[in-house]
């Protein structure tokens, strides 16, 4: 039996483990075994094999308010080759399904064992182990083939007795989430909410709100007056004080928005240490020149000091620095007080890095570095993730490392022997990592008072632990090491506290502690909040009203009454269910008028597209739903009793026998709509009565002659009869708008009447033109009318832009990107409306267009060609240029327009080539006689990349013997050139030596050390043949025969395919950026607000 017990075990991935309790240990499990919340717990279930016949579970017990279940299944073996056997199924099964507050993203990590009781013995128990993350979809977990049901049911195995078996569970489980849990009823303290990427922060955050003395200091800083939205010295009180008040999780998303970051922020990790840094330095200049100034250096600075001494000679260089933090090197070392050994021992300079020590010249030494100071509370960064060469990345180090709940750094003092403090320092905090180099999750174990009790910190939910979770069980190491553990969670930063100033840094602190006015800001805002939230889930309820007087009509110069978008209506909220009365008692209270002194007009939308005041009276059984029609917002005119007489009740409408009509006056003088009042005609009055009013209004004489024309809609006015009688009229409604205009005019206006004025109206649209060359130019915007052709248009941007209308070229832009498109030429024979339509723009989407400056007429620029090119300066940067030459130009024409748009250097040659550049090597050396239009640059512009560059002077003056040859920078292969090709000079039977020494010349910016690295290759048809140093120049090597025959050695270059030709290689590595240290889904921590 035994040796089948020993094979089990040998299947099982999972080694029993006995893990003996430390002396002075505490239990986790203070609760009593009946509380739902206990970390831990076992049940002991009796299966009876005879009604084994299905899926079968035991009772429920509760771990961390979770139900865990033996789940027990009849399975067979499925061993290859073999014949099928009957096993017993043995899982354990979590499905918390009636836990208040549970749903589908739930989930809990818990490790346990699973028992076979043997009926004699409790030795001979059979064991096997689980660790799991339990989450809806996976919610249970054991083994299939736990047992052969032949073995189980052997009475001589001692498993079995009146055909039932004993089994037991003890299960180990972290605190769940996604179900309900009150943290701050099992530990007294709150968590923090996960924002998505933002569990690092919250577990730095934690460590510095129980660093006591430092929260103390916090609540100190002078915070009123300060932007709520930018301060994140405001928003980490808030944090704090919530931590310490609130009952539930605590919120980040306003501290993170104080920093200045957009959302994406919150979903990308950053490291641990420089967010600390990061944060702490930003509190400690927000505490300059106030009551807690230094109190962060006073709690996390130390002194080191870096020093160089000669181990020959009586010389040493000493520089005492601050540290905040220290980064302990893991890699290769077992323990803390190793790390701080090799972080001490010094570097011995020797060889050819030995030390120069002034007068006494180079010298062996010793460099390192000493403590001379630990701070109170000392955080130390295990450097888990270091830059691995051979796989050039970030990798994590998992290996094992053990730091001690006590540590004794008295020996790394200087001086330690002269002095009697001992400097031992207690764990307080220790924050774990869990995954790999790409991400992961961070929690934090913290002993919040240093009495051997832990609380486990896992965003949102807080949890008590004990030293084993806390310390041991975050060493890290392998698989074998630790199979208790997961393999890839450790620890990554510790923070101790000196034992001798436990006290002073973590000071009790109360609510009285917490300044009155920042505790009654916190409040109030707690309160607005809440009530916005009851807002929030009333909303539905609610809906809005907007209503404007006559007053919002005046000044608008458009169709209709008013544009609601530019409207500044008063708007009021009111139940859905509220009837008109209960409106108008609303608007009554915030106006001040009598409810007799107002009336309600509904703005309704009629058949032509317009909007016009309908009265409201007669509806009063109907809620304000019913009259919006279900829809949101209402608006409403307002009408209300004349200022003058303010107590005096407003006239009663008379539905059956009144029209209420809203006048407007057209000066054509200015071509000006104005706003006069409404009026309210019976249906037997003349229509020509309004004169009156007009006249009365404006003023005007009683001769002079007036018409009357009716707005219909955007576009379309009729001149209306003032002879007529109202009721004569065959279409006439409730918040029609007539306008007025003078007869009498005499000249030439913009707008001859009302029609000519609303017909521009509706003609008109406004275009923002934007500066192509300038992509975060904002623009300015023109009224123009959609009948104007482009010179019109053209005239008018203009003289917007104080230039020539043919000094202006239009783009218009891209469907998918809002930068400039193709160029719009200046014959369009189409109107601007024309111009949108063949764009593509739609009616109603914002008109845009884009414009660039010229030099040169947009007649002659439209009659060239478009030539884009590079030009290469001294310092070897590119600048693009854009050259518009005619078709039947030289190269040399070509230059000369380039040099318009470059600045030469004074101390150069003034003259310019032009090459053809193709992957990274020079295919091609233009002269300047030849033709511009012989390169056809519209196609090889494609895949061909032209460039403009200075001739240096020594190339300007080649003897007979000289002759340039193209230079091209590989790596590895010649297929992988990179960086700018080059001609260069060299003389028939010049050596390779002799051509080194003067290109260096060319290479400014690289060392004589780098230089010496490059490998001089000649390359012939893709041959590669390294060259040393004695090698001869020979124009044979690089020029062939026939071209020798057309022309001189010196001219050999031009107007030939030179990628046929050998050419001259560097060989030598493409320098990398500068790699950063941190992962590639991370970027630096910045805070961008004080």
């Amino acid at each position: 039996y035994n040796e089948y017990k020993s094979y089990l075990r040998m299947l099982d991935t999972d080694v029993d483990m006995e893990i003996e309790k430390k002396d002075g240990e505490e239990n986790m499990d203070t609760q009593e075994e009946d509380e739902p919340n206990k970390s831990s717990g076992s049940l002991v279930w009796t299966l009876d094999l005879s009604e084994f016949n299905d899926t079968t579970f035991s009772p429920p017990l509760y771990v961390r308010n979770l139900p865990w279940r033996i789940m027990c299944i009849p399975r067979s073996s499925n061993s290859a080759g073999s014949e099928r056997k009957p096993t017993l199924g043995f899982f354990l099964q979590c499905n918390p399904v009636d836990v208040q507050g549970a749903n589908n993203s739930w989930s809990c990590y818990a490790r346990a064992t699973l028992s076979l009781l043997h009926r004699e013995s409790s030795e001979l128990d059979f064991h096997r182990r689980i660790n799991h993350f339990f989450f809806a979809k996976e919610n249970d977990w054991g083994y299939s083939n736990f047992i052969l049901m032949e073995d189980l049911k052997d009475k001589s195995k001692g498993f079995i007795k009146d055909n039932k078996v004993t089994l037991k569970i003890e299960v180990t489980a972290d605190a769940p989430h996604g179900v309900h849990w009150d943290s701050k009823k099992y530990t007294g303290y709150v968590g923090l909410k996960n924002q998505g990427a933002t569990c690092y922060m919250n577990s730095v955050l934690q460590t510095l709100y129980f660093t006591s003395q430092l929260r103390k200091a916090v609540y100190k800083m002078p915070t009123e007056g300060d932007d709520v939205n930018k301060s994140v010295a405001l928003a980490l009180q808030r944090v704090f004080y919530e931590l310490q008040t609130s009952d539930c999780a605590v919120a980040t998303k306003k501290l993170t928005k104080s920093f200045g970051w957009e959302a994406l922020d919150s979903f990308m990790q950053h490291d641990v240490q420089e967010f600390c840094r990061v944060l702490l330095d930003h509190m400690e200049n927000k505490m300059k020149g106030t009551c807690v100034e230094g109190t962060i250096p006073k709690l996390l600075e130390g002194k080191v000091c870096s020093y160089i001494s000669c181990m020959n000679v009586d010389y040493e260089s000493k520089r005492s620095e601050s540290f905040f933090d220290i980064q302990l090197n893991i890699k290769g070392k077992k323990t803390v007080i190793e790390s701080f050994k090799d972080y001490i021992t010094p570097e011995i300079l020797d060889g050819d890095n030995k030390y120069d020590a002034g007068h006494y010249g180079l010298q062996e030494a010793k460099k390192g570095t000493k403590f001379q100071k630990f701070p109170p509370v000392l955080y130390l960064q295990l450097m888990r993730f270091q830059y691995d060469p051979l796989m050039d990345m970030n990798v994590k180090i998992n290996d094992r490392y053990e730091f001690p709940e006590t540590l004794d750094l008295t020996e790394f003092i200087e001086d330690s022997n002269n002095n009697n403090e001992q400097e031992l320092f207690s764990l307080f905090a220790v924050l774990v990592h869990s995954g790999d180099n790409h991400g992961g999750h961070y929690v934090a174990y913290i002993s919040p008072e240093l009495n051997g009790k832990w609380f486990k910190f896992d965003d949102d939910v807080v949890s008590k632990s004990n030293r084993l979770e806390a310390i041991d069980n975050n060493f890290g190491g392998s698989e074998e090491e630790s199979l208790n553990v997961r393999h890839c969670t450790n620890a990554y930063m510790l923070v101790y506290i000196k034992q001798s100033q436990k006290d002073e840094v973590l000071v009790k602190i109360t609510d009285d502690d917490i300044p009155h006015n920042l505790k009654a800001f916190f409040e109030d805002e707690k309160k607005e909040e809440a009530l916005r939230r009851k807002e929030k889930q009333e909303a539905h309820l609610y809906m809005n009203v907007e209503a404007v007087t006559d007053s919002a009509f005046h000044g608008y110069q458009g169709n209709d009454l008013l544009n609601w978008d530019n409207a500044r209506p008063m708007v009021y909220r009111i139940k859905k269910e509220a009837f008109v009365r209960d409106l108008e008692e609303m608007i009554s209270a915030n106006t001040g008028y009598a409810i007799d002194g107002i009336r309600l007009w509904i703005f309704q939308s009629r058949a032509n597209s317009t909007t016009r005041p309908a009265p409201i009276e007669g509806e009063n059984d109907k809620t304000i739903w019913e009259i919006a029609e279900k829809d949101t917002p209402l608006r409403i005119f307002l009408e209300t009793v004349s200022n003058e007489i303010p107590t005096e009740p407003l006239p009663p409408y008379k539905k059956d026998n009144q029209i209420i009509i809203f006048l407007k006056y057209f000066n054509v003088l200015e071509g000006t709509m104005y706003y006069l009042q409404h009026v309210f005609l019976s249906r037997n009055s003349c229509i020509g009565d309004v004169f009156a009013v007009a006249r009365k209004k404006i003023p005007l004489e009683a001769n002079v002659p007036l018409a009357l024309f009716e707005e219909v809609h955007a576009g379309r006015t009729d001149e209306l009869t003032p002879t007529k009688l109202l009721c004569e009229m065959e279409e006439v409604f409730d918040g029609d708008i007539w306008v007025i205009q003078r007869t009498d005019n005499v000249g030439k206006f913009t707008h001859s009447n009302v029609d000519d004025y609303f017909r521009d109206l509706d003609n008109r649209v406004t275009v923002t033109f934007c500066d192509k060359n300038n992509p975060s130019d904002p623009g300015f915007n023109v009224n123009l009318n959609q009948k104007m052709t482009y010179n019109e248009v053209a005239e008018i941007v203009a003289e917007c832009l104080q230039t020539e209308s043919n000094l202006i070229q239009f783009f218009k832009p891209q469907s998918h990107r809002d930068i400039a498109g193709y160029a719009i030429k200046s014959h369009f024979e189409g109107t601007l409306k024309d111009l949108f339509m063949s764009y593509g723009q739609r009616a109603k989407t914002p008109k845009k267009l884009f414009y660039l400056k010229l030099n040169i007429a947009i007649q002659e620029l439209e009659s060239k060609d478009h030539f884009r090119c590079t030009w290469l300066n001294k310092h070897r940067e590119e600048t693009v240029l854009s050259l518009y030459v005619s078709r039947n130009v030289t190269i040399a024409e070509l230059l000369e327009e380039a040099k318009k748009q470059i600045e030469l250097s004074a101390e150069g040659s003034g003259k310019l080539r032009l090459l053809e550049v193709y992957s990274y090597r020079i295919h091609r050396v233009f002269s300047n006689e030849v033709s511009y239009h012989t390169i056809q640059p519209s196609m090889a512009q494609q895949t061909t990349c032209y460039r403009v560059e200075e001739i240096p002077v020594e190339e300007t003056m080649l003897g007979a013997t000289d002759f340039l040859i193209p230079v091209a920078h590989f790596h590895q292969t010649i297929f992988q050139c990179f960086n700018h090709p080059f001609l260069f000079k060299v003389t028939e039977g010049e050596t390779l030596q002799s051509v080194k020494t003067r290109m260096m010349d060319r290479f400014k910016d690289v060392s004589e050390k780098e230089f010496e690295k490059y490998k001089f290759t000649l390359i012939t048809h893709g041959r590669m043949n390294t060259l040393s140093d004695d090698f001869v120049f020979n124009s044979t090597d690089f020029i062939t025969n026939i071209d020798k025959d057309s022309k001189p050695v010196n001219e050999a270059h031009l107007d030939v395919f030179l990628h046929s030709r050998p050419w001259l290689g560097l060989e030598h590595a493409l320098k990398p950026p500068k790699r950063s240290r941190y992962n590639y889904i991370e970027k630096p921590v910045k805070i961008h607000n004080q």
